[in-house]
């Protein structure tokens, strides 16, 4: 019996200093009414604010119960100050393990003045609840900030982040200031355990973070959990993606805000940084081109110009749940690209699914590797031909001015008001095709400027508005060759025959010095305007029909599989190159720096070849 009692002592005596402190806390008015004779008077001795005290989270705990030593008055000049730990031992324990603790507790000459740091004075605490408290959510940033807002009082690598500026803009404190439920700075990196993010019990350790984002965002980092990132992150890769990763830290913004790094027309440049890092591609065997030969694609310009409703990484691979595409659950998987593609093309999935998305150069249509080659031939051998053509042209006329032939009935009318109105809108839609085809395709250059001020809609627009009245003068065009006797007269003259292709290699011979003489010119159009005629036709022709198969993309994706969309876009491409350097080399010179007809041929403007 004595045993147990003595087994039980302890367990008494607690139990009658907490009986002891409730008789104490009803007491308070007796007790307190005491204590404000002194200390009320805000001239004497150590001041407590009534009006403060009563609204307290302690105004229900008696004075003795923090004052030891406070039942006997007048007071001894040795009382020891209060310790917060007679009450809050865990939360003492836990700030001393901190990184708050070392610093704080070493500066600090009591513990009540360690916790006033960040509480605020012991007689003043409010409820964190409420959003005068210097712990609210809503404060949180003014409290830390009082620290982690000086630059003098942390290392300057945080003062260069700015961590309290930065989170005031972010969804989070949004929230908090609207009274919503959101993280502040506690929910994220602990109240009174707050340890650097390289310790691994510290909230914010990377490991650790969609543990603690899944506080809130329980879904969603259950769904990233079983992603091909939170799975290599379980296995403690640490270059394996988190939430801050992508999301930020202190920049966290609302998906659909133009400067968070998950906004669609950031989302390619946020997973650009780990998939084009050389490091990580080669440590892990990623592809190499995958950012190369998405901004290859359709989708990839138009991102790069701005639009915001094209496909980027997260709108074919997903979000948090990102599986590998040989998984049959991940939504690039080869079975459910119909599916996937559907969303934003529900005619066309199949077709798309058939086709190469993202791969590299060997794995695409064999028809894009053929038309690449030719082009690759056809341009420098055509536009080689212009230039050697032009260059001896040149040097023999400058060489022998008196020599040089000229075309029969050059003084007479070449070209009526009609034909110089058609070559006006041709000139004007000519080159308003060529700058925002190319401003298209390279939006970020320097001369693509002009376009700045326009958004992806309208810079398209400009550029297939052109095209229609391009394709239109053209069809008029066609009528007018047909319809009338001048035309058809004009028509006639421009075939090709036998003599054009003899006058070339003449003209050729005399260049070199083989033939003295000059061949004699056609008699109304020579070849060197023939070949250009023709090869606007043909150019016409090809740049209209695949023109037309990629502003009707849902048409070409419906009816034909995806290659011929790839193909379509090439051919498109490279024969602007050529159309463009063709008026340049050729046509330019024909007009201007040809020197039987320099300054100009004046025909375009007047109708006569030489100024009247």
């Amino acid at each position: 019996m004595d045993g147990l009692v003595g087994h039980c002592a302890p367990l008494f005596l607690t139990l009658s200093v907490c009986l002891g402190s409730l008789s104490f806390a009803r007491a308070l008015p007796d007790e307190a009414g005491a204590c404000l004779a002194c200390h009320g008077n805000l001239e004497g001795a150590p001041a407590l604010r009534a009006e403060l005290f009563d609204v307290s989270v302690h105004r229900d705990i008696v004075c003795s119960a923090c004052h030891a030593g406070a039942q006997t008055t007048p007071h001894s000049g040795n009382m020891p100050t209060a310790d917060c730990g007679i009450c809050h031992e865990d939360s003492l324990r836990a700030l001393r393990g901190s990184r708050h603790g070392r610093v704080i507790l070493n500066r600090a000459t009591a513990v009540s003045k360690a916790c006033a740091f960040c509480h605020g004075h012991p007689h003043e605490i409010l409820p964190k609840s409420n959003p005068a408290s210097k712990v609210s959510k809503l404060s949180q940033p003014d409290t830390c900030g009082v620290c982690h807002g000086d630059k003098d009082r942390v290392p300057p690598h945080i003062a260069q982040r700015k961590p309290i500026e930065s989170y005031r803009h972010t969804i989070h404190a949004q929230m908090v200031k609207e009274g919503k439920p959101a993280a502040a700075c506690a929910d994220c990196h602990g109240a009174h355990n707050v340890r650097l993010p390289s310790d691994p019990a510290s909230p914010v350790y990377h490991e650790r973070v969609p543990e603690t984002c899944g506080r809130c965002h329980e879904s969603v980092v259950n769904e990233y959990k079983r992603s091909v990132h939170g799975k290599a992150l379980a296995l403690g890769i640490r270059e394996a993606p988190a939430c801050t990763d992508c999301h930020g830290e202190h920049t966290i913004r609302a998906p659909k805000e133009p400067s968070s790094s998950v906004q669609q027309g950031m989302v390619t440049k946020t997973c650009s940084g780990c998939h084009e890092s050389q490091r990580i591609q080669g440590k892990f065997g990623l592809p190499s081109d995958r950012l190369k030969s998405y901004r290859d694609t359709y989708h990839g310009l138009a991102s790069q110009r701005g639009s915001l409703k094209v496909a980027n990484c997260a709108s074919c691979h997903g979000w948090h749940g990102i599986l590998p595409s040989d998984d049959p659950r991940s939504s690039v998987h080869r079975a459910n690209l119909p599916k996937t593609c559907g969303q934003c093309h529900p005619e066309a999935g199949k077709q798309l699914s058939g086709g190469n998305i993202h791969g590299s150069s060997a794995e695409k249509h064999w028809s894009l590797a053929v038309a690449t080659k030719f082009y690759f031939l056809a341009i420098p051998l055509t536009l080689g031909f212009m230039l050697l053509h032009n260059a001896f042209d040149f040097l023999r006329k400058a060489l022998s001015p008196a020599s040089s032939a000229q075309a029969t009935h050059e003084d007479g009318l070449r070209m009526t008001m009609n034909e110089r109105w058609q070559h006006a809108i041709l000139l004007t839609c000519f080159f308003l095709l060529a700058y925002s085809g190319f401003a298209l395709k390279f939006p970020e250059s320097a001369w693509a400027r002009l376009l700045a001020p326009f958004d992806e809609v309208m810079r398209k627009n400009i550029h297939r508005w052109t095209a229609f009245v391009f394709c239109a003068s053209g069809l008029y065009h066609l009528f007018y060759v047909v319809a009338t006797r001048r035309g058809r007269r004009m028509l006639k003259e421009l075939l090709p025959r036998r003599h054009d292709a003899g006058e070339l290699f003449a003209r050729l011979f005399y260049y070199v010095g083989l033939k003295k003489t000059p061949p004699e010119a056609s008699h109304f159009y020579h070849y060197a305007e023939k070949i250009e005629y023709w090869a606007l036709v043909w150019g016409t022709v090809v740049m209209a029909l695949t023109g037309g198969l990629i502003l009707f993309n849902a048409f070409t994706l419906h009816w034909f599989p995806l290659w011929v969309a790839d193909l379509a876009t090439l051919v498109h491409y490279y024969e602007a190159i050529l159309a463009c350097l063709a008026i340049i080399i050729w046509h330019f010179y024909g007009v201007i720096f040809d020197p039987d007809v320099y300054p100009m041929n004046w025909a375009w403007l007047t109708g006569f070849k030489k100024r009247k």
